[in-house]
């Protein structure tokens, strides 16, 4: 993860399941173009989490859909996983930030700067929860000047 960022304690994957809005992030190859972006995470009985993010392609007119897997790095009270879509090969997903009360907004950073998002129960959020995301990830060093605002609509 980056330096600057440091995961979350007192995490409970229990209240972090469901499916979740994609509201910001960076660009990358595996999201561009997709919009009615969701991810929805499914605890499994050996403490895994089960992930498949959807988002809609505007340029092919479909649906995409990408299934992965995802364990805790550390204790499962962190908010620290390692994540696969592409067989062995994994990447951080690091909360950073969180909604504690209702687990209503997570800010999650990828295993360098270039990756960020902003994730939420709703398909909104208020403006300042985007003003804090900003602020926040531009603390630690991301571009937010790059950052993708994500139709769910």
């Amino acid at each position: 993860m980056p330096n600057s960022v440091k995961p979350i304690s007192n995490f409970d994957v229990n209240k972090y399941k469901g499916k979740w809005y994609e509201i910001a992030r960076l660009d990358h190859s595996f999201e561009r173009g997709l919009s009615r972006v969701t991810a929805q995470y499914t605890v499994k009985d050996d403490g895994s989490v089960l992930v498949i993010n959807r988002g809609f392609s505007d340029n092919e007119n479909k649906w995409t859909e990408a299934e992965g897997k995802a364990y805790f790095v550390n204790e499962n009270t962190e908010g620290y996983l390692k994540v696969s879509f592409f067989g062995p090969f994994y990447g951080s997903y690091v909360i950073f930030e969180l909604e504690r009360e209702n687990y209503q907004y997570a800010f999650v950073s990828g295993p360098n700067v270039d990756y960020l998002w902003l994730l939420s129960k709703t398909p909104t959020v208020k403006p300042e929860i985007i003003e804090k995301f900003i602020l926040m990830s531009k603390e630690r060093g991301f571009n937010t000047n790059n950052l993708i605002f994500v139709s769910q609509k």
